[in-house]
């Protein structure tokens, strides 16, 4: 498919940019507790498992799961067959080695990890690290031939992983597998895991949903002692520990990951039929709206009854404003979303309320179906003049996540610090504005390097 799918983009940029907005805010007791994660409150912002509800930050990786699953079925296109299986399997190999090393270079040279008090070597090193991220992950195929190609990006890849495992870091410490960026490790689980899934499933959806319950099961039944707990703690081949790359606790995240798939393979659908109404599609995405807004207030604050009411009447409203569009992509859309919402909301007494950690069911379904309904507001805002303008600019953010998921830590952060510019942004907390100024500084000029590299069309791949 030659045209890319623009709300989907957007999603994924709106994502990947509320994730760093989200670690760039002042910390402490400048902002109030729903601009952090829930279970993770200020001032002292100490982990409470026994904490309930969920904030906007709690919606983040959840929507980029989503849409890395939508993903799948543009990247997958044709069905498996036996003597096809074994490119499939390399794909799925092949992502999920590059996302391993990027989790475990990119946490590595991050300045603070480098040294306990970075110096100006520290920052050039993380500068640096960027760069060969850069010849690693580039895609060179319109400047190289596909042998020259293989030969750099190997090249640079062994480069990274002698500089990354011979050198010392903060406190004397040598080079760990277990020091890794966990998203970027979940990233990878959930490539190689949906490549699998989609590949062989394309075409047996009722094979993607089953897989759902089976996981379940085994979350549940690892509780007690079993083969299954067995199974769900195995973490090793021989004496070889790979917990370090995988855990079966990371097949969680397929609950966001294999609704997105059903949504990509419904978007590209939607984008291949006429809209009937515009205007009844424009109200719709601002009910959406008022949907996800609704339900954060009300879980965070635990109003849940009314939260109940309130997210059926919006439903009920985006429904008859739906089937007055007359396009079946779209009520499918929002029949998936509303199911799993309604679900999600069904299981919030269970585990002792919603909660992103531990995460829980009522989580997983709550979020896959705000999922779906953000994505339906992105859809809608095509058709609007002055919210195209968002739409675009998250979407230039989607077609780059990699870059700008570690501009940030590797080149922004260096820049400031070598620059001297880092202390004034630091002292960015002296009041609930300023501190969320400090996100937005540092967010905004992130997404301007994300929007250069996409305008130069220097995309990272795996």
């Amino acid at each position: 498919m030659k045209q890319r799918l623009e709300s989907l983009d957007a999603l994924r940029g709106f994502a990947i940019l509320t994730m760093v907005l989200s670690g760039s805010i002042a910390f402490g007791d400048v902002l109030p507790g729903w601009m952090y994660h829930a279970q993770v409150p200020p001032p002292a912002h100490v982990f409470d498992p026994t904490r309930p509800g969920i904030t906007w930050v709690d919606l983040v990786f959840p929507f980029f799961l989503f849409s890395m699953g939508a993903a799948f079925p543009l990247v997958i296109r044709q069905p498996i067959q036996k003597d096809t299986f074994s490119n499939l399997f390399w794909l799925a190999i092949r992502r999920f080695v590059l996302l391993l090393f990027f989790a475990l270079f990119t946490q590595h040279f991050k300045a603070w990890v480098l040294s306990d008090q970075p110096r100006t070597m520290d920052q050039l090193q993380s500068l640096s690290a960027f760069m060969l991220l850069f010849v690693v992950l580039y895609d060179w195929r319109s400047i190289l031939a596909d042998r020259m190609r293989t030969m750099l990006r190997v090249i640079a890849l062994i480069a990274s992983i002698v500089w990354m495992t011979q050198i010392h870091y903060a406190k004397e410490a040598s080079f760990d597998l277990y020091r890794s960026d966990i998203i970027l490790m979940v990233l990878a689980n959930m490539a190689f895991f949906g490549t699998i899934i989609y590949g062989c499933a394309q075409h047996r959806p009722w094979v993607r949903v089953a897989i759902l319950p089976v996981i379940m099961g085994i979350f549940l039944s690892a509780k007690q002692p079993g083969w299954v707990k067995d199974f769900y703690s195995f973490d090793s081949i021989g004496s070889f520990k790979i917990d370090w790359a995988y855990k079966f606790y990371f097949l969680k995240y397929l609950f966001f990951v294999i609704p997105g798939m059903f949504a990509g393979e419904w978007l590209m659908q939607l984008q291949a039929s006429p809209v009937s109404s515009e205007k009844s599609l424009r109200r719709a995405g601002w009910l959406e709206l008022m949907l996800i807004g609704w339900n954060l207030f009300g879980l965070y604050t635990r109003q849940l009854e009314l939260n109940l009411i309130g997210s059926v009447m919006i439903l009920v409203s985006m429904y008859l404003l739906l089937r007055s569009n007359a396009n079946q992509n779209l009520l499918k859309f929002f029949q998936a979303g509303a199911y799993l919402l309604l679900l999600g909301l069904v299981f919030e007494a269970f585990e002792g309320g919603i909660k992103k950690d531990p995460s829980n069911y009522s989580y997983y379904f709550v979020c896959s179906g705000l999922a779906f309904v953000a994505l339906i507001v992105f859809e809608s805002w095509r058709f609007d003049r002055i919210l195209r303008i968002p739409l675009n600019y998250f979407s230039v953010q989607g077609q780059n996540p990699m870059v700008a998921y570690v501009a940030g830590s590797l080149l922004l952060l260096p820049l400031m610090t070598l620059s001297g510019v880092k202390p004034y942004w630091d002292a960015m907390h002296q009041n609930a504005w300023m501190g969320f100024a400090k996100g937005v500084v540092f967010t905004g000029i992130v997404s301007l390097i994300t929007y250069l590299f996409v305008k130069k069309r220097w995309f990272w791949r795996t």
